[in-house]
């Protein structure tokens, strides 16, 4: 990268319509260069940090026009040192630097949990946040530490480009499914707004949507500042091209698939936004319970249009953890939630299922196992079907090596002695009487694209509930739902989500909102459910499509390796 230290044109720089570009992508590289010159780690956390505004709920995409270049030629430039040994070692805590800059500003919603019992938690709060960030930051460093190598017997940087969008699609695929995955804001995402791009994944997914994103948006800059290169042809085959063809695609899409409603279904979702403080306090249990009744019972105010046919709510939708107590221990609910249900409807609602040996005497509380649970309840106050939570948070729901973070005198937020316990897979397909099949997903399950719909038995109809009253008036609610609603577009299937304090919404199979509760705000939603529509790829082929995507990148980037005589 020496060559490129100032702002003056390097040998090469081209004449004609791209000259003016390549002055100011060049004289960008120069300046970047001086930065990482003196200070490379705080200009890559910034980049990084930046990058989190093409996440929701910003949706600033081009911003990664600048950002991904800076992350690029920092690379290029340990490759291009060509340091025996220590390649790997430059390679991996440049891609770490600028992974923990985009954790930490994307994630630090999180110290918001720390916080709603301050006296408990808050001192551990900093270094569970920098934590967090510096763990994520690692699948970043592996990327670039592979992409270095392999980058070493490309000339191209182009092709270098496609290099480096191979390995960050690998990467966040391992970072959403080892160690219990952690999916959240995938690179991928930023190619998810305006609407028509979301369609995209229901072509090819949110990981194969990270190797566009970044061949999309790294090239143009790249390409400009680089010398002997077709600027504008290379921008309009790597940029403009797939680009107008998402949007094309997305367009065409939407309009093939407006919105059908299942006629006779009604839906009523609760959102009574109670401070996530006031959940641990046992003396306010009775008074929430009654709030969720007090707002399942009120008069129907339908939200929106209205194709569907008038009348009460025939299917009332509360979020998790609404029953704040062990529903089937407590036969007084049940009497309550008929009274208090629109005429014949049936309620599904977040609670918690305790289970006790019976061959332990007593009750004792080691034999105790709390499950984070939905039910499905009758207008006769009846269960119907239950469903309990499969993917735990950890350190949330329950600690990893529970013996030894105990004995440091760690618990987990919910503070639920020995945390508690993951449901016995798979997820089962619910049977609600005028409802499609149904899969429940509680809380962060929602952002795992590939523990959707992955039964034998397939839904029609996905609903999500969550809580989120946990991260407050930050980022973090509106990442969710984003997430949440990404999985509609990939399953082609509607999705219902009830929230705590938002957002609950109802989202149909492309994607659109048709209808929602703002966060924080408390009150009910009254809406009709949109009709599945037929499934995209994604839906049929998942990883498979995954595959093809890096298997696709591997030619191309050996292509490349043989074209450089190496």
């Amino acid at each position: 990268m020496s060559e490129f230290t100032s702002s003056q044109p390097a040998p090469g720089l081209r004449s004609g319509k791209s000259a003016h570009i390549d002055r100011v992508a060049h004289a960008f590289r120069g300046w970047i260069a001086a930065g990482l010159r003196q200070r490379s780690a705080l200009i890559l956390a910034a980049a990084g940090a930046l990058s989190v505004f093409a996440m929701a709920p910003f949706h600033s995409w081009p911003i990664l026009f600048l950002t991904l270049p800076v992350l690029f030629w920092s690379l290029e430039e340990a490759v291009e040192r060509k340091s025996s040994g220590g390649l790997l070692k430059s390679a991996l805590w440049r891609g770490w630097a600028f992974g923990f800059g985009f954790h930490a500003a994307g994630l630090f919603w999180i110290g918001s949990a720390f916080l709603v019992q301050p006296e408990r938690f808050a001192l551990i709060m900093p270094f569970a946040v920098a934590g967090l960030a510096a763990g994520l930051a690692l699948f970043h460093g592996l990327a670039t530490s592979v992409a270095a190598v392999v980058m070493q017997g490309v000339a191209s940087p182009m092709r270098r480009i496609v290099v480096l969008a191979a390995a960050l699609m690998a990467s966040e695929w391992l970072r959403g499914n080892i160690l219990t995955g952690f999916p959240w804001n995938i690179l991928g995402q930023a190619l998810t707004m305006p609407l028509p791009l979301m369609q995209a994944t229901g072509l090819i997914g949110i990981y194969g949507l990270t190797a566009l994103a970044v061949i999309v948006l790294a090239t143009p800059i790249v390409a400009a500042a680089a010398p002997a290169t077709r600027t504008l042809s290379v921008v309009a085959l790597s940029t403009i091209l797939p680009l107008a063809v998402l949007f094309a695609f997305g367009w065409s899409k939407l309009a093939a698939t407006p919105t059908v409603y299942e006629a006779d279904v009604r839906l009523r979702l609760v959102q009574p936004s109670i401070p996530q403080r006031d959940k641990f306090d046992d003396s306010k249990r009775r008074w929430i319970f009654d709030r969720h009744l007090e707002l399942s019972a009120m008069p129907a105010k339908p939200a929106g249009d209205k194709p569907w046919n008038p009348g009460p709510p025939t299917h009332v939708i509360w979020p998790e953890a609404a029953i704040p107590f062990f529903y089937r221990r407590e036969p007084a609910a049940s009497a309550a939630i008929a009274a208090a249900l629109p005429g014949t409807s049936a309620l599904i609602a977040g609670t918690f299922r305790l289970k006790v040996d019976p061959s332990i005497p007593n009750d004792e509380v080691k034999s105790y196992r709390i499950y984070n649970t939905a039910v499905a309840i009758g207008g006769d106050g009846r269960l119907m079907a239950f469903y309990d939570k499969l993917h735990l948070v950890p350190f949330g729901e329950y600690l990893p090596a529970p013996g030894l973070l105990n004995a440091l005198g760690l618990e987990n937020l919910t503070r639920t002695r020995g945390g508690m316990k993951r449901g016995s897979g798979p997820r089962p397909i619910l049977q609600i009487p005028g409802l499609p099949p149904l899969e429940v997903l509680i809380c962060y399950e929602a952002i795992f694209p590939e523990e959707v719909a992955i039964g034998p038995a397939l839904p029609g109809l996905l609903v999500n509930l969550t809580n989120d009253a946990w991260f407050g008036l930050t980022t973090g609610p509106y990442q969710h739902f984003h997430q949440a609603r990404l999985r509609a577009v990939e399953q082609g299937l509607p999705l219902v989500r009830s929230a705590n304090n938002g957002i609950s919404a109802v989202v149909d199979p492309v994607g659109r909102i048709k209808a929602s509760l703002a966060l924080n705000d408390a009150g009910v939603l009254d809406h009709g459910l949109p009709r599945a529509t037929t499934r995209p790829p994604y839906a049929r082929w998942g990883g498979w499509i995954e595959a093809a995507i890096l298997l696709f990148l591997a030619l191309w980037i050996l292509a490349g390796h043989r074209l450089s005589g190496r």
